[in-house]
């Protein structure tokens, strides 16, 4: 598993990127919610849009495993900033 940030609020809340292998049920309440979308353009290409978190439009990228990375990249850079939203 890639080391993913994870920040933890003074009132106990935990905000990280969403990954299969944290078993987020055993740390109690939990809420979910979409960061981006990946998704492929007319042309063929792929582009990673932000806007559910107030971000950018990123790409376009020739594949969805370029767009992905592009994105887990840009989530983990600003994670304090989408927690705060």
């Amino acid at each position: 598993m890639n080391s993913l940030p994870l920040e933890i609020s003074a009132a106990g809340e935990i905000h990280a990127l969403y990954h299969d292998q944290i078993p987020w049920n055993s740390l109690g309440s939990c809420s979910i919610r979409r960061a981006s979308h990946v998704e492929p353009t007319q042309e063929g290409t792929w582009c990673a849009d932000l806007a559910p978190v107030h971000g950018p439009c990123l790409g376009p990228f020739a594949t969805r495993g370029e767009a992905l990375q592009a994105e887990q990249e840009w989530l983990s850079r600003h994670l304090s900033q989408i927690a705060s939203l």
